[in-house]
């Protein structure tokens, strides 16, 4: 299972929310260039990073700050954060980063998804699934919508999309652990509809809880507020679990 750890950016700082509430911030690092380093350096072979201001504004804020992320390090980045257009995706993806995560735009607008796919390949589009007890929130999960994230699966699986990061938004930022349960039901989806990739985020704040996720078949986890708070060694998790 590939280790994935996160740099969530709000105003070029390297930040944690708790539940995806903007009021409940935690700021570790006003350099994430250094933190991006460091999980190179403890053998990431990928780092997630969410613009939090471009999740808000509805379109990227920070593409020079990741653009030279993804110039000046060596691993590739998986970016989201207000990809809601396809210049958004064409531009990021053209400025170094690897893959892109959309989330609102797979309800608001998913021809965007299905273009993007067509232009760039389905390995370096990836739909973020943000869910509110099942159901997906969108505009940096500000907004829970009527939409089970097993049917927003099934819609992306139609028009391409491979490969999905399934966040608990309740368990997001907490350390408390997954929802185990709920990654299930998700992975299980994906293999009934066959080919799809489930990354699982949110609630991760032991080396245990990663194995069960391993355990489950996800194909990745992406890891935050644990690694900065110290509760899982980088470093040990990838070289128990990580996919090299």
């Amino acid at each position: 299972m590939e280790i994935i750890p996160a740099i969530d950016l709000r105003k070029g700082q390297v930040v944690r929310l708790n539940q995806g509430d903007f009021n409940r911030q935690t700021t570790f690092s006003d350099d994430p260039l250094k933190v991006a380093q460091g999980f190179v350096d403890a053998g990431a072979i990928r780092i997630h990073v969410v613009d939090l201001d471009g999740a808000l504004e509805g379109g990227p804020q920070q593409s020079d700050l990741y653009g030279a992320l993804a110039r000046d390090i060596s691993v590739p980045l998986e970016v989201g954060g207000g990809f809601r257009a396809a210049e958004h995706v064409d531009t990021a993806l053209a400025g170094g980063v690897g893959r892109v995560v959309l989330g609102t735009a797979a309800i608001a607008n998913p021809e965007i998804i299905e273009q993007a796919i067509q232009t760039h390949g389905a390995d370096r589009i990836v739909v973020g699934l943000d869910a509110n007890n099942g159901k997906v929130a969108v505009s940096g999960w500000t907004e829970t919508t009527d939409i089970d994230a097993t049917d927003l699966m099934t819609q992306m699986f139609e028009v391409g999309v491979r490969r999905f990061v399934f966040t608990d938004i309740a368990r997001d930022g907490t350390l408390t652990e997954p929802n185990f349960d709920s990654v299930a039901v998700m992975i299980q989806h994906g293999i009934a509809l066959g080919g799809v990739h489930i990354i699982a985020s949110g609630g991760i704040g032991e080396l245990d809880h990663l194995r069960r996720l391993a355990t489950l078949g996800a194909e990745g986890a992406i890891v935050g507020t644990a690694i900065y708070r110290g509760t899982v060694d980088l470093t040990e998790a990838i070289r128990e679990l990580g996919a090299s």
